[in-house]
């Protein structure tokens, strides 16, 4: 195994967005995510998601957690994947089980993963909780998105059920966007837990590839091919696996602010990056 983590990262990316949905909300009839004090959000489990189909898309490495939609196996499950790729001998050792998975995939490695399947008849079960070194922030508006969100009906110009004599109830249907806002999430990597799962110096240089091209081939009827777009990602580079200073203090560097009462582009914030002595931050345009 190649040498894991050797310094401590700190990392923010500002997302710009325009007339897309960055996070539906399936309980709120799949509106973009908002709090409740109207800042719109975008979840960790989302941003980890478009980190995960970047990886999908590196010949180096292999994904665990696949989309049934745009999965490269032919896997049903996560479970059939552990089994088909992980050999049965090393089930029973709970080390050489966690070893095997995260030497095997770079997301197991990088956000952990629980692997908690029952016995069955055959008593080949499992239960194994890995903690990964990535953490990744849910992404917040710099604004409240609530007075820029715009809700349209859509109608199907085809039948998609019964006879097509009539119309069916799958006919009428409701589309949401922000009209524009500006995001901004966070995140860290620990050498320390790196060190428990092999996660190197080279997968973080893969996960910052991934940050930098968030959203290529990421375009949906939600979210159209340029309506999302990372505009900048800062990176923290400490000089020690303790690193110099907090995460927490490290963020705070990084501040957006609207310049303007009712911002309509990125050239409307005022992007602030302060300093912290002996830390350097190498500033990335997005794509």
């Amino acid at each position: 195994m190649m040498a894991t983590l050797s310094k401590k990262i700190d990392f923010a990316v500002i997302v710009n967005v325009k007339n897309a949905n960055p996070n539906g909300d399936p309980m709120n009839g799949n509106r973009p995510r908002y709090n409740y004090d109207g800042y719109g959000e975008i979840s960790d489990v989302a941003i980890k998601r478009k980190i995960r189909n970047r990886l999908m898309m590196d010949p180096r490495y292999l994904v665990f957690v696949q989309p049934d939609d745009s999965k490269l196996d032919d896997y049903p499950s996560l479970r059939k994947r552990a089994e088909g790729e992980i050999p049965k001998a090393k089930w029973k050792d709970e080390k050489e089980f966690r070893k095997a998975v995260c030497e095997k995939w770079i997301d197991v490695r990088a956000f952990g993963q629980v692997f908690a399947y029952s016995g069955g008849r055959r008593g080949e079960g499992v239960s194994v909780g890995i903690r990964g070194p990535v953490s990744i922030h849910p992404a917040f508006s710099v604004s409240p998105v609530l007075d820029r969100m715009t809700s349209i009906q859509i109608t199907k110009s085809v039948s998609g059920e019964d006879d097509g004599t009539k119309r069916a109830s799958d006919t009428m249907g409701m589309k949401h966007r922000i009209d524009h806002g500006v995001y901004v999430f966070f995140g860290s990597m620990n050498p320390q837990l790196a060190s428990l799962t092999g996660f190197s110096d080279d997968d973080a240089q893969a996960i910052k590839e991934a940050l930098r091209t968030l959203f290529r081939n990421d375009a949906s009827s939600a979210r159209p091919e340029g309506s999302m777009e990372v505009y900048r990602l800062y990176w923290w580079e400490h000089n020690s696996p303790n690193g110099q200073y907090s995460s927490a203090k490290v963020h705070r560097l990084l501040t957006v602010a609207p310049k303007v009462e009712t911002p309509n582009s990125i050239e409307d914030y005022e992007i602030t990056l302060r300093e912290l002595p002996g830390l350097k931050c190498e500033v990335i345009e997005g794509e």
